[in-house]
């Protein structure tokens, strides 16, 4: 692979991946995205989103110079600076124990980042008198958000970890991370299903599809004119095209009504 620009953070070129079954994950996927953007991978389940994120942090091993982070290859030179949360975090069995949120906070750095800490305590709004093993999963996902950003971060991969965060919530923590990009030039991908409170929010998008980048580029590339009947922001418009194109190409799934089988009638 050829060296990517002083301000590309993510270059990735001709990746191909295989799971251990031989299954294909991801096919012939290229991109490039600059420090400081903010970018939504979307696509529908199985699309190979999370597989991507995998490669992107290390999780997963991707074949050699395919994967530059910020200009170097993290499988030789490490992943320093590199943040994953995503479905592995989340089921930590050490966050539905009886240990107190500040106990938590101080095992992952929480004394050497007084003031971060403090900033994410009040934006995530936590209370610091709960005990993990009592509070909902809403507010435990709020304390596990606090762990994962609390050492700063030059590269943040979220793959669907705010499912669980009301409204008000959500809201502030996407204008923590946008703030994040613009004061310290960090790059965010955020693979999700959720576009509340996201119309402006991202500087880019991918779209993936059966493991292949089927679109990305500045979110401006894809601007398009709200429909006069339609509820959705032009960010939501643009997605739900997406998706449905894909689903027509896609066809019906095996089994269905119309495919030459029937239902067992009970």
């Amino acid at each position: 692979m050829t060296s990517s620009s002083p301000n590309t953070s993510i270059h990735v070129r001709g990746l191909n991946y295989k799971f251990a079954d031989g299954t294909t994950g991801l096919t012939d996927v290229s991109l490039e995205l600059p420090k400081g953007s903010r970018t939504l991978l979307i696509g529908a389940n199985g699309a190979g989103k999370s597989t991507l994120l995998r490669l992107l942090s290390g999780k997963r091993l991707a074949p050699h110079g395919t994967v530059l982070i910020g200009g170097v290859d993290p499988f030789t030179t490490g992943l320093e600076g590199v943040t994953y949360l995503g479905v592995e975090w989340v089921l930590n069995p050490i966050v539905r124990t009886d240990i107190d949120v500040p106990t938590l906070l101080a095992s992952v750095g929480g004394d050497a980042y007084p003031a971060r800490r403090d900033q994410l305590v009040r934006i995530l709004d936590i209370d610091l008198n709960w005990h993990m093993h009592a509070v909902s999963d809403g507010e435990r996902r709020r304390v596990q958000l606090a762990m994962g950003l609390l050492r700063p971060w030059t590269l943040l991969l979220l793959d669907e970890i705010t499912v669980d965060l009301d409204l008000l919530s959500r809201s502030e923590f996407l204008e923590f991370l946008k703030r994040e990009t613009e004061e310290r030039e960090c790059t965010i991908v955020y693979a999700t299903h959720i576009l509340d409170n996201l119309a402006k929010w991202p500087t880019h998008l991918v779209h993936m599809h059966l493991g292949r980048v089927r679109d990305s580029g500045a979110i401006e590339t894809f601007e398009m004119g709200k429909q006069a009947d339609s509820e959705n922001s032009r960010l939501g418009e643009v997605v739900l095209e997406w998706l449905r194109r894909d689903l027509r190409e896609r066809g019906p799934r095996p089994g269905l009504p119309g495919e030459g089988k029937q239902l067992p009638i009970e």
